[in-house]
């Protein structure tokens, strides 16, 4: 009887139908065990695709988004955690990089639904300028940026744009729903104040609502930041060509609803739909 394990497809007999098969499995939200199972292509090989077309995606995110002819952008981060959660971090690897707690900062277009910038990180001011210095960068005109009222986003937002911004925070403050049951219940809005910083933002635009919107979209799609899982990035690296594919299939693959179109299509960057055999090609 053969073994299961010389059944599965291996890397150098993967060819470009299982190709789109792994990656169009991945791209739905599904796990890398999940993808082994549908796909009969080996673990170590689908994790190896991903990388590969991770690090391709990544590439081809730095190159396409620039001079940008956005308006608006909300910005956000999303928590997630790698090797092990924070409390579970072995002494010796407290404090480094890629162990514990990571933060994906996402920057998005309400008016296209682009997602011209992010990067997965840490926390902190470090972090926040980082990010800040790649936004602004890819911006071609002026821009609303609306933050939440994280401390670090000022004095990152003041760095990268100087005062060429209109930016405005959006303060909210939270209450517990006595009405709901559960430890993963929400908490209540019970307020949210526009504040401006920087320039002349317009009060109507101060908003986070599409970023966090966008947010949940990532919990969806990407299996790596669903609560309550053992999906979890093992490696940062990992992490981090999952998020670059991820987005690249956002702005490029995913017809958005309300606008009919991809929003790389709204935004001027392409002027056709991009299938999963597309991003494949960006391997060659």
């Amino acid at each position: 009887m053969r073994n299961r394990s010389s059944i599965l497809v291996s890397m150098n007999k993967l060819n470009k139908e299982k190709q789109v098969q792994v990656i169009a499995s991945l791209v739905e939200g599904n796990s890398i065990r999940a993808t082994v199972r549908m796909t009969g292509v080996a673990k170590n090989t689908v994790t190896n695709l991903l990388i590969d077309v991770g690090r391709a995606c990544e590439k081809y995110h730095n190159e396409i988004m620039v001079n940008l002819p956005c308006k608006r952008i909300q910005v956000d981060e999303i928590w997630s955690f790698c090797y092990a959660k924070q409390k579970n971090v072995p002494e010796e690897l407290k404090g480094k990089f890629g162990y514990g707690d990571v933060w994906t900062w996402i920057a998005i277009d309400p008016d296209t639904k682009l997602v011209p910038s992010w990067m997965v990180g840490g926390k902190g001011s470090y972090w926040a300028k980082r990010f800040m210095a790649d936004l602004a960068a890819r911006m071609a005109n002026r821009i609303q940026l609306t933050t939440d009222a994280y401390t670090a986003y000022y004095e990152a937002v003041w760095k990268a744009f100087n005062d060429d911004v209109d930016y405005a925070q959006l303060m909210k403050s939270f209450g517990p729903d006595w009405n709901l049951e559960g430890k993963y219940s929400p908490n209540t809005l019970l307020a949210a104040i526009p504040r401006p910083m920087i320039g002349c933002p317009e009060r109507k635009h101060i908003s986070t609502s599409h970023i966090e919107r966008q947010n949940l979209t990532v919990r969806m799609q990407l299996r790596r930041f669903t609560r309550l899982t053992n999906g979890f990035s093992k490696k940062i690296e990992n992490l981090n060509w999952a998020v670059a594919l991820h987005f690249l299939h956002y702005n490029f693959c995913r017809i958005h609803q309300t606008l009919r179109m991809t929003p790389a299509m709204k935004a001027g960057i392409t002027d056709h739909l991009w299938e999963i055999e597309d991003i494949i090609k960006l391997l060659s």
